[in-house]
């Protein structure tokens, strides 16, 4: 029988139990992931395995004390070679390892190195106090407290899970817009008021049932394929949010002849907030229910290969680290939230001068950094820099990170 790396039965056995909630969630739900008992058996006995010493980083430190401002990517960036590897150095018990951010501050982490592979396993608290989770010899099960370690630095990534919107050719233009304005104001901001109109066949009303909070954006921008310039959707410019206080309706006006008339009476939204001022055109999409989003960083299943479709902001044309890219694969390529990509750097063509017959030479494809995934649609992802040697510019190649 073949043998086979323990990061590939981890990744078969155990991806469900893998999924870690950044925002937290109702306990209850937090322990309805599916997998057989065989699977979990399976997953906990691999992760207590640990990783070869080999796939430590060189100045891997017995121990870290975790502090306010660690996330779970630092840690395990400084234990780890390959971060995303973080399940297999993880020797915890399966409810841990699924739920990294059950780690907190005031928190030891022991590097223990045996028979050739090391784990990591949290040794207890310092009792300086309410940083501190105190263990005891029982199991027990605790919600996530706001002092629980993040997986990335939160402010670096949730602007984004409100901001782009990627929609289709139409959703945009069929959306409620912004008619007019109170005073005829040309620009709108916080606090001032507008009137919107809906699509006549689907007009913005008030009611139990129906949206109140919407959010705000302008034209759309075409994101295309770099490999087939083909149009994977249209990025909307986010601009702020607005709440609806009167629906639309119909008035009655008397004509002179005795007859009545039925005019539209638009919408009236009052602006909650504004990113960029807004104007009459504007487009109005419901505000979504607050997600819960997975981000426990792990490489994918199946093979990627990806493209940078483009670098967010209108003006940027190149991407450093910390910074977001749109690439050309999402949920129906199988990518989720906390994949973990590998960006590479196009080799150059270059004549080898040692040739006579002075060949051209096309040079391999190098790494360049990781990318983290953390926001997916059908066809386009958002994701994170999270470390890069040089610029990520459109067109840049994305595949698995080995």
């Amino acid at each position: 029988m073949k043998h086979r790396h323990p990061a590939d039965l981890y990744a078969k056995a155990a991806a469900a139990a893998l999924l870690s909630t950044a925002l937290a969630g109702p306990p209850a739900a937090a322990q309805n992931y599916p997998i057989t008992p065989a699977q979990r058996a399976t997953a906990q006995q691999v992760a207590q395995a640990g990783v070869p010493l080999s796939e430590l980083a060189p100045n891997a430190p017995d121990q870290h004390r975790v502090r306010r401002g660690d996330t779970l990517w630092d840690i395990s960036s400084l234990f780890l070679k390959s971060p995303w590897r973080w399940p297999e150095l993880w020797g915890m018990n399966l409810d841990q390892i699924r739920n990294p951010h059950l780690i907190y501050p005031g928190q030891l982490l022991v590097l223990e190195r045996q028979g050739g592979r090391a784990v990591l396993r949290v040794a207890g608290g310092n009792g300086s106090g309410a940083d501190t989770v105190r263990l005891s010899p029982r199991t027990r099960a605790e919600p996530l407290g706001e002092g629980a370690l993040p997986t990335l630095q939160p402010h670096l990534i949730e602007p984004f899970l409100a901001e782009p919107l990627v929609v289709d050719a139409t959703q945009l233009q069929q959306a409620p817009r912004i008619v007019a304005t109170q005073e005829h104001r040309v620009l709108l901001s916080r606090g001032d008021r507008a009137y919107v109109r809906g699509d006549a066949a689907a007009p913005l009303i008030d009611g139990q049932g129906q949206p109140s909070r919407f959010r705000v954006f302008r034209s759309a921008t075409p994101l295309k394929d770099p490999e087939s310039g083909e149009i994977l959707g249209y990025e909307a410019q986010y601009l702020g949010q607005a709440e609806l206080r009167r629906g639309e309706s119909l008035r009655q006006v008397a004509l002179a002849d005795g007859q009545t008339r039925s005019d539209p009476v638009p919408a009236t939204v009052d602006i909650l907030s504004a990113k960029e001022e807004m104007r009459t055109g504007d487009r109005l999409l419901p505000e979504p229910s607050r997600e819960f989003r997975s981000y426990a960083p792990r490489a994918p299943m199946a093979a990627v290969e990806a493209r940078v479709v483009s670098v967010y902001g209108s003006a940027v044309r190149y991407a450093a680290q910390n910074q977001v890219v749109v690439i050309n694969r999402g949920t129906r390529d199988g990518l989720e939230s906390g994949h973990v990509l590998a960006l590479l750097r196009a080799g150059e063509r270059v004549v080898d001068k040692t040739d006579p017959a002075r060949t051209m030479l096309q040079l391999p494809d190098e790494r360049n950094g990781l990318l983290m995934v953390f926001r997916t649609f059908e066809r386009v992802s958002y994701g994170l820099v999270l470390d890069i040697v040089d610029s990520v510019k459109v067109g840049d190649r994305l595949v698995n990170p080995r």
